[in-house]
């Protein structure tokens, strides 16, 4: 745990997580995938605009491609170093002032904005972020509004102990740090894209005209 006091309300800001391998996938870009006439990334993009989320406090670390106005994009250095070392990267874009909270994805979520709303608008007083728990009770550290200090705590103290930095370490390392509240997922909202497999799953249940409005399914 962190000795972080919570600082109460105040703007959110947004990393989404976009530049891994997709070694299950063939080595595509992940990101890039569509499913409903949408790439996964806009998917997400659009919840997080949808939760009230502007562009200049939303970042994407990782990725190819065009972002909309306003989104900044950085990337984990050296490149593919893991989702810890690119949550550290996108941290260092947002300043705890400015953003006392901070949503974080993965970019492999088409029914982000339904696992988006799963989440309270605020991290309940006391804890340090809420994640998603998913229908076989894993926490799901990539759907999840962490407060920002005590994120940016937890992954600065993983640095200063690694001879590494963060690169290859897993983000249990860091979030497994924090007070956290979950939040059961019951209805699949936490689906991710990891395989073929997924991926059909995900376009057989969404691919229809108004699927890229809703994530209902």
């Amino acid at each position: 745990m962190t000795g972080t006091a919570p600082e109460r309300t105040g703007p959110t800001a947004a990393i989404v997580l976009a530049g891994g391998r997709a070694a299950r996938l063939g080595g595509v870009d992940k990101a890039a995938l569509e499913i409903g006439g949408r790439t996964l990334l806009a998917r997400v993009l659009d919840a997080v605009a949808a939760a009230g989320i502007n562009a200049a406090r939303t970042v994407v670390v990782g990725g190819e491609g065009a972002l909309p106005d306003g989104v900044r994009r950085t990337r984990e250095e050296p490149p593919f170093g893991g989702p810890l070392a690119a949550l550290g990267a996108g941290l260092t874009l947002l300043t705890d002032r400015d953003a006392p909270e901070v949503l974080v994805l993965a970019c492999d979520l088409p029914r982000a904005a339904s696992l988006v709303a799963l989440l309270p608008a605020e991290v309940p007083a006391g804890a340090d972020g809420t994640v998603v728990r998913d229908s076989g009770g894993r926490e799901q550290w990539l759907a999840a509004r962490y407060r920002t200090a005590a994120l940016r705590e937890a992954v600065s103290a993983v640095a200063a102990t690694s001879a590494t930095g963060l690169t290859g370490l897993p983000l249990r390392a860091a979030v497994g740090r924090l007070r956290l509240v979950r939040v059961d997922d019951v209805g699949g909202a936490s689906l991710d894209v990891d395989t073929p497999a997924d991926l059909a799953r995900a376009r057989a249940t969404m691919d229809a005209p108004s699927s890229h409005r809703e994530d209902a399914s």
